[in-house]
């Protein structure tokens, strides 16, 4: 099989087609993350906790030098990125445990046995037929004397 044989084989899955639908959607889903965090989230958070705006916490380690810029550890950033990460997290946690109930409750329905189908039937009661047969007893052949010559 040649590379590029190989290689439509396996783009051409439903699997990898699925996992790059999930990775874009993901994408788009985490970017209204980011907005739902940052412009809903921190405010009011960080009103409660005395006016602080978390993008603005940063820690300067050199000031601006010149046409030099100023060199900062913005951890209020990472705080924010860690709380975007957590509601994502917890967004998929909640949607896998929905799909696993959802899989639980019909692994749980009782599933009735299929019909038979006509085929199944006749050939059910040619058996049945048969059985019959060979439980009476069979009848006695007749003694004749030309029989036994």
């Amino acid at each position: 099989m040649s590379v590029l044989s190989e290689f439509k084989a396996f783009a051409v899955k439903g699997n990898v087609v699925d996992m790059a639908v999930g990775i874009i959607i993901g994408a788009a889903f985490g970017k209204i993350v980011s907005s739902f965090v940052g412009d809903v989230i921190m405010p009011p958070l960080g009103l409660l906790i005395g006016g602080v705006d978390f993008s603005d916490l940063a820690i300067m380690l050199r000031p601006a030098e010149g046409n030099a810029p100023a060199v900062m550890l913005a951890y209020g950033k990472f705080i924010q990125t860690v709380i975007d990460f957590i509601i994502v997290a917890f967004a998929i946690f909640m949607g896998v445990k929905a799909i696993n109930r959802l899989k639980r409750e019909e692994a749980k329905a009782p599933t009735l046995p299929p019909t038979p189908t006509k085929e199944e039937l006749l050939l059910g009661e040619i058996r049945d037929l048969l059985k019959e047969q060979n439980n009476k007893p069979a009848a006695p052949l007749p003694v004749t004397p030309d029989r036994f010559v």
